[in-house]
């Protein structure tokens, strides 16, 4: 029995052995992360052939590393109670992405939620220490630009356009080959391998995985009209080059373990005063009377009938209420959920929006699908590969701040939601201008540095109003019309507090709190080895790995540390210590009850463990609480204890475990006082 016992303890030692290599390799990684400039430093100055490594420095936050904190109160009585999420969540995003378009370093734009019931949104721009910048910077109205087409940019000569027409003849000719290899037999992996032109596919044989319509639209145009293991007989060409496609599978698209559909319906509207872009003479009450009876009267056979005749939405007598195929997150909120809802073939209740009262019929309901292709490349020229990139759009002199609102209407060719722009008499003479010098051109519509409709100019345009035409589906249209005319905001906010930290202060507090955490280490490092000499010896060597080992992490993550979550860190280190003095003081239960070393060992981590586990279980559950139900500071402190209790766990069971196996001989199991345990406690005497 005693052989037995001693074959299991080499087994353990060798184990500990193999993890203590690995050991060693985590700890000088995490060095090399933790003391990069003084590595570097060392290297250098000595001139050793030693590989330099990569410098990362700490995210800091406000409170370390100064800048302004400011806080916006959220207006939303104007806003639906159903639709206030949708709306602080829109005006955060704005206010974020204008933030980031002035280069501030990592930014953090948080919505709270007052103990009133208010939103507010907090943002912290560390390095800003000028508070009217920042101010400037999230209020300004929104950048709403009219550009047109930039006719000073350069244009292809003769012998350059010719050349660009011959080299794509070319492509056109062995694009042609290729498929003819292809469709003679060849193997398409290895004539993709060979032959292909896309440097980011043909090594894998042309495999371009899993796509949806979304992720490249021009390939699953080709790839619906095949079936699973066929390529297209003829040369597709798309704007990359000319396209060989093979279809190696399809599959219903799944979103959170459930399939992802859309719905084809058409629908009848009756619209009252006070719906959104409605002309209607109806009051509410009427317009609700009306749709009753249609409702009464609807059947598949007469709907279409039925809208030509009386449906208030725009074009309606041309599409019958058509409104093809829509996804989740495309329409109204309430109108989408019926849709959806129903059977198909079904004419449904009258359902509400914000465009009044409407009856859908849903024509059909279809999986989406994800394409799993394969394809061939031949690469084809345009004028930007000969003159390189060029600046299509240049500035007018029409800006946002000429805009006197923005309402959705439905043009009346097809239905398809539009929003109409009106400028204020100066802003309608230079929109006059623009469009009488553009006839038979586009000009480009650009919001917050980005276009969002390029319509085509087919007369001058009088008046001071434009129309932004797209593929909007009615949601889009209204929050395009909310944010232009809340200064690009869905809802308005207003300044209520405003806060300058400079550096010097937050240095300070990294300084006190680096000197608070050192001689907090010193002293628990002092009282693990008085209390537990060589056991607490290790737990503090296990310590010094546990922390090199987490701000490591915290620099490769990365996570952003302020005040809080330094404290957090420090909770963790306590955490840490609580964990080894649990194991040790069930060890010494074991000795004393005569049990030999390597025994007590085992038992005192086998008893502690469930203790340290559930203990660290309901703090992790606390800081995912915290985490998300709170914001601020509080999200820092969540998330430096969590990955601190991970860690911690990791060195107390694992880290110090394997320091005690290592450390273990015949000699050191006679020497129980080196545990804490004298040999009269162990042989049970003083009892």
């Amino acid at each position: 029995m005693a052989h037995a016992e001693k074959r299991i303890s080499a087994k353990q030692k060798s184990r500990a052995w193999q993890f203590f290599g690995l050991l060693v390799v985590l700890v000088v990684a995490s060095l090399l992360v933790n003391l990069g400039p003084q590595y570097n430093n060392f290297i250098t100055k000595h001139n050793w052939p030693l590989p330099k490594v990569k410098e990362v420095p700490f995210r800091l936050g406000l409170d370390l590393s100064g800048g302004t904190s400011l806080t916006y109160d959220a207006d939303l009585s104007a806003v639906p109670v159903n639709d206030r999420m949708n709306a602080i969540q829109g005006a955060r995003d704005v206010v974020e992405r204008r933030v980031n378009m002035f280069g501030v370093s990592e930014p953090n734009v948080q919505i709270n939620k007052t103990t009133q019931g208010k939103y507010q949104i907090s943002v912290e721009l560390a390095g800003i220490n000028d508070v009217k910048q920042a101010i400037k910077m999230i209020g300004e109205t929104p950048l709403l630009q009219f550009k047109e087409v930039n006719d000073q940019r350069k244009e292809l000569t003769d012998q350059e356009k010719k050349d660009l027409d011959d080299y794509n003849k070319k492509a056109e000719t062995k694009a042609g080959d290729v498929l003819g290899k292809v469709l003679s037999g060849g193997n398409f992996a290895e004539l993709a391998k060979s032959l292909s032109e896309d440097d980011d596919t043909k090594a894998a044989g042309g495999s371009l995985g899993w796509l949806s319509s979304k992720e490249d639209p021009e390939l699953i145009a080709i790839a619906e009209k095949l079936n699973k293991g066929q390529v297209n007989t003829n040369l597709q060409k798309t704007s990359a080059g000319y396209e060989i496609v093979k279809l190696e599978d399809k599959r219903p698209k799944t979103q959170d373990g459930q399939p992802v559909v859309e719905v084809k319906a058409a629908h009848l509207l009756v619209c009252y005063n006070g719906a959104v872009s409605c002309e209607s003479g109806l009051d509410k009450q009427q317009a609700l009377d009306k749709i009753k009876k249609l409702k009464e009267q609807a059947t598949v056979q007469n709907f279409t009938d039925l809208v030509k005749q009386n449906s208030t939405e725009p074009g309606a007598r041309d599409s019958g209420g058509e409104l093809g195929w829509f996804g989740r997150d495309t329409m109204d909120p309430q109108f989408e959920e019926a849709a959806f809802a129903m059977k198909k073939g079904e004419i449904s209740e009258v359902v509400e929006s914000q465009f009044g009262y409407h009856l859908l019929y849903k024509q059909d309901e279809r999986a989406v699908i994800d394409y799993k292709l394969s394809h061939i490349l031949i690469k084809t020229r345009s004028a930007v590969d000969i003159l390189g990139n060029i600046d299509e759009w240049k500035t007018t002199e029409l800006t946002g701040k000429y805009l006197k609102r923005a309402t959705v209407q439905f043009n009346p060719q097809d239905g398809s939601p539009e929003v109409a722009l009106e400028f204020d008499s100066e802003g309608g003479k230079i929109f006059e201008d623009i469009t009488g010098r553009n006839i038979d051109k586009p000009v480009a519509i650009f919001l917050d540095g980005y276009i969002i409709s390029q319509p085509n100019v087919s007369q001058k345009i009088t008046g001071g109003q434009a129309v932004i035409s797209g593929r909007f589906s009615q949601i889009e249209a209204k929050t395009l019309a909310q944010r232009l005319n809340a200064g690009a905001l869905p809802v308005p906010i207003s300044l209520v507090n405003q806060q300058t930290i400079g550096a010097s202060l937050g240095q300070s507090s990294v300084d006190n709190s680096l000197q608070a955490g050192l001689i907090g280490l010193a002293l628990v490092a002092l009282f693990m080895i008085i209390f537990y000499r060589l056991p607490g010896l290790l737990s503090v060597i296990s310590l010094s790995i546990y922390g090199s080992l987490l701000l490591a992490i915290f620099k490769i993550w990365p996570v952003t540390l302020t005040l809080s979550g330094i404290a957090g860190f420090i909770l963790s280190i306590g955490m840490a210590v609580d964990a080894n003095i649990l194991i040790f003081e069930r060890t010494k239960e074991e000795l004393r009850a005569g049990k030999p070393l390597s025994n007590s060992i085992n038992e005192g981590f086998s008893r502690a463990w469930p203790s340290i586990r559930d203990g660290n279980y309901t703090t992790l559950i606390t800081c995912f609480i915290l985490y998300q139900f709170l914001t601020g500071p509080i999200k820092g402190f969540a998330i430096t204890l969590a990955l601190g209790v991970l860690v911690s766990m990791f060195s107390a069971i694992v880290v110090t475990r394997n320091l005690l196996r290592l450390m273990i001989t015949p000699r050191l199991a006679e020497k129980t006082w080196l545990f804490g345990v004298s040999r009269r406690q162990c042989s049970g005497e003083d009892k």
